[in-house]
This record gives structure tokens, C-alpha cells and sequence, in this order.
């Protein structure tokens, strides 16, 4: 009888042990960790990849050890400043190049037209500024050495302009740092200027004396290229020059005169004297200027 007992226990224990080895085994079923992908998988989804360089990448799981090796392209010509009549162009190098304009836009509208200092209707500022880049490189389109400094006088066909006379020219460098404050005025009212130059401006507002000077280093450094080197070209002065022309036949021959060694560029001493102002006291304002800067 102990015996029979002794044989329903252990019959019972091996049913609950096959019970729960059986719950175990559907836990493990339904919670199953993904395996991790094999080489050739890997390697597949790599080469699915390449065949469409539109696709993205998929993303990387546990255990992967994928880098992409691709590089966004970036455009060296991004961080280069080209002269007007000049474009950028990466050389077989891979390097940027500031070549000149291949071929400029064809206008047909006369007001595109523009006059050079050498009193010739050009068919749009584009054509000078390419002709200036060709001989300025020695290239045999050139039409002359003497284009290498040309210039824009004027917007519109050339056209017979007013003698200045002796008595004009002599008033013009006053009337000249009276439209140059003018504008600054303008400007720090519109609230387009600069925090450093509108402070100039204010103080030019309280202080007399300083009213032309501050305008004078204004335009002048605002005119001086980059970097700044304390001159003025030519083509460089053609926002002060074509605004003036057909109001102030004087401007062309007046900016001539500050031209005072015939280099085609104004400095800053140059600039002072021929506006009739203090040469050092603008010169020190311009190196004050660029350390504030």
C-alpha cells in the first residue's frame, strides 16, 4: 500500500515538471531575440545600398560594424570672392580659380547700357568688367593695355557732358563732404548703418568739426575693398561716381584730381587732400576703425 502511495507521487511530480517545462518553452518561443545578421547579409544590404546612392542607409542594428564611407560634397568655390568681371571655377586640381566671365549675358534693352571713362557706350557693365578681367590677364581678346583700368562712368549711352569750370571745381570738394554727410544722415535715420558708423554719425551731428571728416572716413572705408587696404580703384568709386553724373558734371573730373600719382587708385591721404581735410586725423580714424572691427 506504501508502495502504490509511494508510485502516484513521483507519477504526479513528472506531470507538473513536464508542465512547466512546457510554459517555459512557449515563453521562450514568443519572446525570441532577433539573431544578430550574418556577413552575407550584411554584405547584401551594402550592395542594395550602392545600387541607389538616392537611398539612405538603413539603420544600423546591435552587433553591426558598418561606417559609410561617402562624403558630401562641398563646393570649394563657396568661401571665394571673385573681383567683378571674374567667376569661380575648380581646376582639374580640385582647387578654386577666379577665371573671367566666358561669356556675358546679350542685352537688348539700351537702359542696360553703360558709358566707360573712355566716353564708349558698352552694351551692359558685364561686357566692361569682363573686357577689364581679359586684359588684365594678358588674354587676346583684349582690345588695348589701356582697358585694364576701364571703368563705369555711367548707366545709359555715353553723351556729351558740361565742361566744369574753374570756379565749380574749386567750390565742388565743399559741395562733395556736404552730399557725403547728406547721406550718412540718410542712412543712420533709415537705420542702415553700421553700429560703429552710426556712432560716427551722431557724433558728426554734435560736433561740427568733426561732421565732414567722420563723413569723408565713412564713404571711404565703406568703398575700400576686400581686404581693406587703404585705397580706392577706379571701378571701386562707382557708387559715389554714377549717382552724381547727371546732376554733377563735376564729379568725373573731380575725382581725377585725387587720383594725384595717375595709379588709377585713391588712398586715404589722397582722399583727405583732395576733399580738402586733415590727412592724418583720417588716417588715424581709419586704423581706429579696423582695430575696432
Amino acid at each position: 500500500m506504501q508502495f502504490l502511495q509511494l508510485s502516484l507521487l513521483v507519477v504526479l511530480a513528472l506531470l507538473v515538471t513536464d508542465s512547466n517545462a512546457e510554459k517555459i518553452r512557449k515563453h521562450k518561443k514568443y519572446n525570441r531575440k532577433p539573431m544578430p545578421p550574418t556577413v552575407s547579409s550584411i554584405e547584401e544590404t551594402v550592395e542594395d545600398t550602392n545600387e541607389d546612392d538616392n537611398k539612405a542607409l538603413p539603420p544600423l542594428l546591435a552587433g553591426q560594424d558598418i561606417i559609410d564611407n561617402r562624403v558630401p560634397m562641398i563646393d570649394p568655390c563657396l568661401q571665394v570672392h571673385c573681383g567683378a568681371g571674374r567667376i569661380c571655377q575648380v581646376d582639374e586640381e580640385g582647387e578654386p580659380q577666379c577665371v573671367c566671365i566666358p561669356t556675358c549675358p546679350v542685352e537688348t534693352e539700351s537702359r542696360r547700357k553703360v558709358c566707360s571713362n573712355f566716353n564708349e557706350t558698352w552694351s551692359s557693365d558685364c561686357a566692361i568688367y569682363q573686357q577689364r578681367c581679359l586684359c588684365n590677364k594678358d588674354d587676346a581678346q583684349c582690345k588695348g593695355a589701356q582697358y585694364k583700368h576701364v571703368h563705369i562712368e555711367y548707366y545709359g549711352e555715353c553723351r556729351q557732358m558740361r565742361e566744369c569750370t574753374k570756379e565749380e571745381m574749386s567750390d565742388f570738394p565743399r559741395r562733395m563732404r556736404d552730399w557725403l554727410f547728406n547721406i550718412m544722415r540718410d542712412l543712420a535715420d533709415r537705420q542702415e548703418l553700421t553700429p560703429h558708423y552710426l556712432t560716427m554719425e551722431r557724433e558728426a551731428e554734435s560736433n561740427m568739426t568733426r561732421r565732414w571728416t567722420n563723413a569723408a572716413i565713412w564713404k571711404f572705408c565703406e568703398l575700400d575693398g576686400n581686404p581693406p587696404d587703404r585705397s580706392v580703384s577706379r571701378h571701386e568709386l562707382f557708387p559715389i561716381r554714377a549717382p552724381l553724373m547727371a546732376l554733377e558734371h563735376c564729379i568725373a573730373p573731380f575725382l581725377n584730381t585725387c587720383d594725384t600719382d595717375n595709379n588709377h587708385r585713391i588712398n586715404i591721404k589722397e582722399w583727405a587732400k583732395c576733399l580738402e581735410l586733415d590727412e592724418d586725423e583720417i588716417e588715424d580714424r581709419c586704423e581706429q576703425i579696423t582695430e575696432e572691427e
